[in-house]
């Protein structure tokens, strides 16, 4: 967490709860019959605007527990390259499913993703809280469907925690790792390279493999690598991890990324140089004791469509 994360962070949580107090402060004036001219303090427009204050928080914290969370988000993003003459390729992008000892969003993502009959589906790390739900986790996998490869790069959840547990295995999905895999349709090619998030380096080989005139994808859990890639970069850099702050703020966007970048790439689409890079908020949630809410990040599907570039393509 950054310095700044960490003073807006602060700022958020000690002003809500000065409100509580305040508002409990108020209530009590009542509660326990104090002497005091109640009905003036409690209709005052401080102590009003206090109490709507105080009732929209309690709203927002049910919203972004029982609501936002399950809210599944369907961004689709045209890619126009001239890389490509005459076929549309259609990328899926999932990222930081952390499947926990509960479902939350499993059975909703499979109908929705094998709905949009993509070409290629990439998953882009932090697979799983809870090694309870590792049958889960791999059915889930399993029954997503993609017409020509299903790819996956290792988070640091997978890194730090489940080394030792194979999460792909008999899901269809083929890991990158420092490596680079070719997908064909109709003639055309495009380039997908993937790394484990324990490197953050050796990018460069794997894009020298790729041929120049082959659109490019390159998978990693996290979003700084970008910045070091500079004209070496590829097409499109999909990563994930930051879950878009998982509670934002109107205005001001992620609290959290716990990203080396901070805010600077939360989410969405970013242009650097000839590379756009994507940071998808996610569909899961982070670990307990991390808490189990979302609020204006909600979770997310991308979908990718990479198309022959048209006169006016920018």
């Amino acid at each position: 967490m950054t310095t700044s994360e960490k003073i807006v962070v602060a700022g958020f949580v000690g002003s809500m709860a000065l409100i509580y107090a305040a508002e409990i402060a108020l209530l009590s004036v009542v509660m326990l019959k104090r002497p005091s001219p109640t009905a003036a303090v409690l209709l005052s427009k401080p102590a009003v605007a206090l109490h709507i204050l105080a009732v929209l928080g309690l709203a927002c914290l049910a919203y972004g527990r029982f609501i936002e969370p399950r809210w599944l988000d369907i961004n689709t993003i045209r890619v126009p390259t001239g890389k490509l003459h005459n076929t549309t390729f259609r990328i899926v992008h999932i990222s930081d499913l952390h499947c926990s000892d509960k479902p939350l969003n499993e059975h909703r993502m499979v109908p929705l993703i094998n709905s949009l009959q993509p070409d290629i589906i990439v998953f882009t790390g932090d697979a799983l809280n809870d090694a309870g739900a590792l049958p889960r986790l791999k059915n889930t996998l399993k029954s997503l469907n993609a017409k020509l490869a299903k790819l996956a790069v290792r988070g640091n959840f997978e890194v730090h925690y489940w080394r030792d547990l194979d999460l792909f295995g008999q899901t269809g999905f083929k890991v990158l790792d420092r490596n680079c895999v070719s997908v064909e349709k109709n003639g055309e090619k495009i380039a997908v390279a993937g790394l484990s998030c324990e490197y953050d380096s050796g990018f460069e080989q794997l894009l020298h493999h790729a041929d120049a005139d082959c659109f490019s994808v390159f998978l990693y859990h996290y979003p700084h690598l970008v910045e070091q890639m500079q004209d070496a970069g590829p097409d499109l850099y999909l990563c994930g991890h930051t879950h878009g702050g998982q509670v934002a703020l109107p205005f001001y966007g992620a609290l959290i990324t716990l990203s080396q970048t901070g805010k600077k790439y939360e989410a969405g689409l970013y242009k650097l140089g000839r590379t756009r890079v994507y940071v998808n908020r996610g569909i899961g949630l982070e670990n307990r004791p991390a808490p189990q809410v979302r609020f204006l990040a909600r979770p997310e599907i991308a979908v990718f469509e990479i198309v022959p570039a048209q006169a006016g393509d920018g």
